[in-house]
């Protein structure tokens, strides 16, 4: 049950502040962007700044765009790459199979 005391952890002058006490609010302009979703976000940017092309949906976190009819598609998922493929992407099979041979001739010598 409430002790009746309607202020108790408050403390004087702590409300909310008024408009005047804040001081004057920069110049904004808000920019619409709608992502594939269909969802619409509106967040305001200060006047003098070039926004940007695409911004993060809220709702889905895809890019949304400022042009409604051609919204930007979804990024395309990379698949998942191994250790194997991306050593395949630097190097040749003739480069892999003469580090093969080294390591082999090496591993030889060492075992006498």
């Amino acid at each position: 049950m409430a002790a009746g005391n309607a202020i108790r952890g408050t403390r004087v002058g702590s409300g909310p502040m008024r408009m005047p006490e804040r001081g004057e609010q920069a110049p904004r302009r808000s920019v619409t962007y709608f992502c594939v979703n269909g969802h619409v976000t509106t967040p305001a940017f200060a006047a003098e700044i070039t926004p940007p092309d695409t911004w993060d949906c809220p709702r889905c976190g895809l890019p949304a765009g400022q042009n409604e009819q051609a919204p930007p598609q979804r990024p395309r998922a990379e698949p998942y790459k191994s250790h194997l493929a991306y050593v395949k992407e630097r190097r040749s099979d003739a480069d892999g199979e003469a580090i093969l041979q080294e390591a082999l001739a090496r591993l030889r010598q060492r075992r006498g």
